[in-house]
């Protein structure tokens, strides 16, 4: 019992830590960083992250981002009406599994998941939640952070990134292996320009108000 107390402890110590402080190498980064040798990673805070591909990130992931507790019940009937042809992860979710987690599907860690990432909603501010993901995510194989990813495809910084290079590498986020920001195929581009139209109705109906100055 007091060992799961101590646990329990920890772990909110840890998470009441990273409201401030950026998060060290996780189990994710670790991973490909033996597998590959080397991974390009930079941090930057959120006034360093081109305000369009902030909102292009959240328009493609997470749309309601700003009106949920960290579990969308919306996406997840969705998904599951759909018979899990589509994702129903939410940033948050996503960036509790990057900094937290390890890549498994198993249902203890889904259930881990869920409940580490109410903690997180309850701990951090929307803002820090979305800074924190665009330096985690992966963008291109062994390239993880929006910085890394606008200086690997596009060799600039992300605060310099245009909308048509912020829609492309929104695109890629569900697929980052397989898909390319540089050279993408028809149908990504036509995805990156409705990307963009959602960023810029979520801008107009209040829906990036939590994480826009």
């Amino acid at each position: 019992m007091l060992g799961v107390v101590g646990l329990t402890v920890l772990v909110l110590v840890l998470i009441l830590s990273l409201r401030v402080l950026n998060p060290p190498t996780w189990y994710y980064i670790w991973s490909e960083e033996r597998r590959l040798g080397t991974v390009a990673q930079t941090w930057v805070s959120l006034e360093d992250i081109s305000a369009v591909a902030i909102r292009a990130v959240v328009a493609a992931e997470d749309a309601n981002f700003c009106a949920h507790w960290g579990i969308d019940a919306t996406a997840v009937r969705k998904a599951i009406s759909e018979g899990g042809a589509r994702g129903a992860s939410t940033i948050s979710q996503q960036t509790v599994k990057n900094v937290f987690l390890w890549p498994d599907r198993s249902w203890f860690r889904k259930a881990l998941e869920a409940v580490l990432t109410l903690v997180v909603e309850a701990a951090w501010p929307k803002r820090r939640i979305i800074e924190v993901y665009m330096n985690v995510a992966e963008f291109d194989e062994g390239v993880f952070g929006i910085e890394a990813a606008a200086r690997h495809h596009f060799g600039v910084a992300a605060k310099q990134l245009t909308p048509t290079q912020a829609g492309r590498l929104a695109v890629v986020l569900p697929a980052p292996k397989s898909r390319s920001a540089i050279s993408p195929s028809p149908r990504l581009q036509r995805l990156a320009v409705s990307v963009l139209d959602g960023a810029a109705t979520i801008r107009a109906d209040g829906r990036s108000a939590c994480f826009e100055q």
